[in-house]
């Protein structure tokens, strides 16, 4: 989301129609308070991820003396939480380059078990850490959280704690938006202040000092620290780690004439992110952040970057509105601008990456490529908003995103709902499409991040082939546009009017935040949408709020069929 409240804060509001209330039975029981932070000396706990087959990263971070030149750190692994059983010592060097965090690649270990982990200095031992190697052979089954989007001034980290309670997740997979950039007087500040929980530094980070920061206050939240110490994370990110609507020259959210050189903020918030996160670094460039996760003969996660690589920079309502000033300019635009092939997303550096993942895991024998994905896939097309919206509705609007009397003129001219998805990069989504094809066409799942907002969605090319389906996971905190208290209670309305609209939106809700609970089998997998029904304060019970499962057809994922939706969402399904 934005500071000035821009594309995804405000581009889906508006309307009115009703829509129904998907709550089921509550899976979890209520609690009282999130898990303590560690504090002290390892004040910002332990993390792990990035796992093989044979090895993981381990992660933490260490509250030092700043005038001592360098540190070291005794790591401890074990087949025990008590760890009577163990397995692997060794040591490791920190010092002030890498803020005085430590990344230990544990090798070695044994396909498909579990390890716990510690850190120790001197006397004083880090909380203990939970982890898991990738499968090998033969795997009946695989399960994942999926979770995206988790803005600390907006709200308690209560999903990450409902994670941290689970003990049969394989991993955690993180969609990005891990942090966010903002000040405290921005996109949240208010929030953040009325709950106790404004963003630190109180300015916009651009530095790496800021980026590091922000990372620190992130760590140091007690549900997120429950829940990197339960589970290995497989992470991506998307704009927010950076700014938002990052693309490989710039991003939406970056001057250079007051915040300097886009490149110098980009080498700062990427230097953070690998200190920060337990992630293996990439042996290319520091922006091609992708890579692969076999599950024995199961499934490949392919994990893409669609960010800071190749991405061309992303149309503007702003911009485009005013040059479309006949029928022909519109179909103009529809056709040739927007499908212009020199317009990238992935480049031909990852996509001949994922070609090559696709087709060994084809050639593996597995029934599943998942792609954990950023941002939304499947064509969704803004549904005519002039109707429902009044000139009251946008001048309260564009008070937040100057955009907003545009993006509704546009709502009349079947454009897509958002620039930044892939809708904005078709034939670079059609290039992703064609690889697909030629590489088996098989079995694709792509679960992302990004807008807040449950989704369900078919995913379908140009010639009319069924690719795939696509889950959209709600956020961890951040708001979503199609919630109904939006725009003065129509945002709701506006999710249920694009649902009408598209034939490749099966289901999409922007109330309850949550994460998708994937189960993956050989025949069928199944997603589970698990919500909680409070983030303002640490107290929630948590709820199934949508399921949806997915068998494979002509050798392609579909829908098969769904649990838990209302009457008009079950219709519309």
């Amino acid at each position: 989301m934005t500071s000035k409240f821009t594309r995804r804060a405000a581009l889906t509001t508006g309307l009115a129609v009703g829509a129904a209330s998907c709550a089921s039975t509550p899976v979890m029981t209520p609690y009282s308070a999130v898990r303590e932070s560690a504090g002290g000396t390892f004040a910002h706990g332990v993390a792990s991820g990035d796992p093989g087959s044979d090895s993981v990263v381990i992660w933490t971070r260490i509250s030092a003396d700043s005038s001592r030149p360098m540190l070291t750190v005794i790591w401890e692994t074990a087949t025990d939480e008590a760890f009577t059983d163990m397995r692997g010592k060794g040591e490791a060097i920190t010092t002030s380059s890498v803020d005085w965090t430590v990344k230990v690649l544990l090798k070695d270990l044994a396909a498909g078990a579990t390890y716990y982990y510690r850190f120790r200095i001197g006397d004083t031992y880090s909380p203990v850490g939970r982890t898991r190697t990738l499968p090998a052979g033969a795997v009946d089954s695989a399960r994942f959280a999926v979770v995206s989007c988790s803005n600390y001034p907006f709200g308690f980290f209560n999903v990450y704690d409902l994670i941290a309670r689970r003990d049969d997740f394989d991993a955690v997979i993180h969609l990005g938006d891990y942090i966010y950039e903002y000040s405290t007087d921005s996109y949240g500040g208010e929030t953040g202040a009325a709950l106790g929980r404004n963003h630190q530094p109180a300015h916009e980070i651009i530095k790496l000092g800021d980026y590091r920061t922000r990372h620190a206050q992130y760590k140091a939240d007690p549900a997120s620290q429950a829940m990197h110490a339960a589970h290995p994370i497989i992470a991506i990110w998307d704009d927010h780690e950076t700014s938002n609507d990052s693309w490989s020259g710039g991003a939406e959210n970056h001057q250079p004439a007051t915040e300097g050189e886009w490149n110098a903020r980009r080498r700062a918030a990427l230097q953070a992110y690998y200190e920060w996160m337990p992630v293996r670094e990439p042996e290319r460039t520091p922006e091609a952040f992708f890579r692969s996760f076999a599950y024995g003969d199961l499934l490949t996660i392919a994990a893409v970057e669609t960010r800071l690589m190749a991405r061309s920079q992303q149309f503007e309502y702003g911009d485009v509105i005013p040059t479309l000033r006949t029928l022909e300019d519109v179909e103009r635009f529809k056709n040739e601008i927007l499908w212009d092939e020199t317009r990238e997303m992935l480049g031909a550096a990852q996509i001949d990456y994922l070609d090559r993942t696709f087709r060994s895991s084809v050639g593996a024998g597995q029934p599943w490529r998942l792609l954990a994905n950023q941002i939304i896939m499947a064509e969704v097309i803004a549904p005519d908003l002039t109707p429902h919206v009044t000139e009251e509705d946008i001048v309260a609007l564009e008070q937040q995103w100057n955009q907003a009397r545009a993006f509704v003129k546009s709502s009349t001219l079947g454009l897509p709902t958002n620039f930044d998805a892939w809708d904005g990069y078709p034939a670079a989504r059609e290039r992703f499409y064609e690889m697909v094809k030629e590489s088996g066409d098989d079995g694709m799942i792509t679960i992302t991040g990004d807008t807040h907002t449950w989704w369900a969605n078919d995913l379908t090319a140009k010639d009319g082939t069924h690719m795939g389906v696509e889950l959209g996971s709600h956020s961890v905190s951040s708001p979503s546009p199609y919630r109904k208290e939006f725009l003065g209670g129509k945002g709701a309305e506006y999710a249920l009017l694009t649902n009408q609209k598209n034939k490749s939106v099966r289901y999409i809700s922007g109330e309850d935040h949550g994460y998708i609970d994937l189960k993956v089998t050989h025949n069928a997998a199944r997603a589970e949408f698990i919500a909680v029904d409070n983030i303002k304060s640490p107290n929630y019970n948590a709820f199934t709020k949508a399921a949806f499962n997915i068998e494979k057809k002509g050798g392609r994922a579909e829908f098969a069929d769904t649990d838990g939706l209302g009457f008009k969402e079950g219709v519309l399904f």
